[in-house]
């Protein structure tokens, strides 16, 4: 068993997935969303944690640190990882992880790198500008200009590219509505 990572299309019953129900709900009530959970290693495993604030704004690492004591104290609660671990909390990040369909869609005509867990059309890497996604599957138009369609289980990972486009996107929060 080597690392793994929630993406959201894994069934209800992994770690991650018992993870991301203890600690989704505590940070939505302090603003942030959950972009990914990931337990790597064995012996003494660490629990990854990236966030992104509710409002779209940058976390800082006051922000990290709070989501720290919050989900440390309650995963010593509900013990879902028997013995020692190691908790990270980070920010998603510029070039971050594309793992919600609400991603696909707010990043949409950027730059990503897409992996996948069985070959399509022949091939497990993609790269090209993401076209946004639905439940079920998320686009890519390729540097080719042909548009690829690929369903959210078989993605392995997928991640936004550093461009001077998504600095400048990024850069700046969202104007509050």
């Amino acid at each position: 068993m080597g690392d793994s990572v929630l993406t959201g299309n894994e069934p209800t019953t992994t770690l991650e997935a018992k993870l991301a129900a203890i600690i989704e709900p505590r940070l939505q009530a302090m603003g942030f969303e959950l972009v990914r959970v990931a337990v790597l290693g064995r012996d003494r495993p660490t629990i990854q944690i990236m966030a992104d604030r509710q409002d779209g704004s940058q976390i800082s690492i006051d922000d990290c640190q709070q989501i720290s004591q919050d989900v440390s104290a309650a995963l010593d609660v509900e013990d879902p990882i028997p013995g020692v671990w190691t908790l990270e909390v980070s920010s998603a990040g510029i070039d971050r992880p594309l793992t919600r369909v609400k991603d696909w869609n707010r990043f949409a005509g950027h730059l990503a790198r897409v992996e996948t867990f069985v070959p399509q059309d022949g091939r497990k890497r993609f790269s090209g500008v993401v076209l946004g996604a639905d439940e079920t599957a998320a686009r890519l138009r390729l540097d080719d200009g042909a548009e690829v369609v690929i369903r959210h289980p078989d993605i392995r990972r997928a991640k936004l590219v550093l461009t001077d486009a998504l600095i400048e996107a990024t850069a700046t929060p969202p104007l509050a509505h």
